[in-house]
């Protein structure tokens, strides 16, 4: 009987050891991109390509103004693009991988998903530094 207390103990144990590495995923991944004195913090969701990304960083790259919606991001590779899944409910301050050219898609206004983006992440925050326009070296790092 007491070895099988023991045992049970022990199992108990080794459970909420493995419990540690998920407990410590499940903390919020959060990327800050900075630009020409402006800033922004997004919130990442956990997915394929969001890792890879992740593992990319930091980055010195260059941000642009693309279309009237958006500044982009051309990384130097192309991301795994596990992350896919179709979504409708598209808003301002969503990052995106954008599949066709392989870049980062910063929504800054309306869009509308064509089965194209994979989306890495929200806004925390208001899209204003979003809207300040031009070209600029961009640093893309994990906060």
């Amino acid at each position: 009987m007491k070895i099988h207390t023991s045992r049970r103990a022990v199992l108990a144990g080794a459970a909420a050891t493995l419990m540690i590495p998920a407990v410590a995923r499940a903390q919020p991944m959060r990327m800050r991109v900075s630009f020409d004195d402006q800033q922004v913090t997004y919130q990442l969701f956990d997915n394929p390509t969001t890792r890879d990304l992740v593992s990319m960083l930091p980055a010195e790259l260059e941000i642009e103004d693309f279309s009237n919606n958006e500044k982009i991001v051309h990384l130097p590779r192309r991301l795994d693009e596990g992350g896919f899944e179709p979504f409708s409910d598209e808003t301002p301050g969503d990052l995106c991988y954008f599949l066709g050219w392989g870049n980062l898609a910063l929504f800054h206004g309306d869009y509308t998903f064509r089965d194209d983006l994979i989306r890495l992440g929200h806004l925390e925050g208001d899209v204003a530094p979003l809207l300040h326009k031009g070209t600029y070296p961009v640093r893309i790092e994990m906060i």
